[in-house]
């Protein structure tokens, strides 16, 4: 079969009229590309080809996608680094440990004070000149 240059017709052509080199893709319009790689009968080049994207650039968005940045991009979550996260977290227990150390130190001095109290081991300052109570 001889197939010469004008039987090969694309079914879309794409005319860009901007300045602008770089196309720019919502979130959603990522996802919906994504997701039509998984259905059956569909492979990536194909899918690239058909929206104009190199599979490169689409096997990053499907990685992006299994790592849940690209989910979180369509919600509108901002996307924070793993190391960053684990970061966070570790500070997050630190900072906790140190509430809870210092929640039980405010209940003990509480206790102590209310027990001195009941000995009457502490004793009301004098009213001083200008203190009224």
């Amino acid at each position: 079969m001889d197939m010469t240059m004008s039987s090969i017709r694309p079914n879309r052509v794409e005319v860009v009229t901007s300045v602008q080199r770089r196309r720019r893709w919502t979130p959603e319009q990522k996802l919906e590309i994504v997701k039509q790689t998984n259905e059956p009968g569909s492979s990536v080049s194909l899918v690239a080809r058909q929206h104009g994207l190199t599979a490169a650039q689409l096997f990053q968005w499907r990685k992006a996608y299994l790592e849940g940045s690209l989910v979180a991009v369509g919600a509108n979550e901002t996307v924070v680094p793993a190391s960053e996260l684990q970061e966070a977290m570790r500070r997050i227990k630190q900072l906790e440990g140190a509430l809870g150390r210092k929640t039980l130190e405010n209940e003990i001095l509480k206790e102590a004070v209310d027990f001195a109290k009941a000995k009457k081991w502490i004793v009301r300052s004098p009213v001083l000149p200008g203190d009224e109570q």
